[in-house]
């Protein structure tokens, strides 16, 4: 709810009538900006969670999760194989933010041919090639 809060004045005019003039009202402060996150973050923070209901027994396999997901087994691997990042980079990944208007710099092509480097190190000079 919004409350707004006027100084009003009544005057009279020379005919007897009265007016009320409002002052100048004052302007709600705009909304904060809406901070959306970028969807590379939100599919890996969708990898991890799925990487530990597999973990947790609640689900048994991939194949389980793409069948309850309604997507292809060769996608959920594409999905899942994202948690093959690097911990600092999957900190990272999780931060960035969406930015209205412009294309990702970082979109989940780049991150699965960054996946696929088997040492945390090389993923490391991958990620700093792309230059955030």
């Amino acid at each position: 709810m919004i409350s707004v809060k006027r100084r009003i004045e009544v005057k009279n005019t020379p005919t007897g009538k009265r007016l009320v003039v409002a002052s100048a009202a004052p302007r709600p402060e705009p909304p904060p900006p809406e901070v959306k996150v970028a969807s590379v973050a939100r599919l890996l923070a969708l990898a991890i969670h799925l990487e530990g209901q597999i973990r947790a027994g609640a689900v048994r396999d991939q194949t389980a999760l793409a069948r309850q997901m309604k997507v292809t087994q060769p996608r959920m691997t594409q999905i899942m194989n994202l948690t093959l990042l690097s911990p600092s980079i999957q900190r990272q990944v999780l931060a960035l933010k969406d930015v209205k208007g412009k294309r990702d710099r970082v979109n989940e092509r780049r991150l699965r041919r960054i996946a696929g480097e088997p040492c945390w190190s090389r993923q490391a000079e991958m990620w700093a090639g792309i230059g955030l």
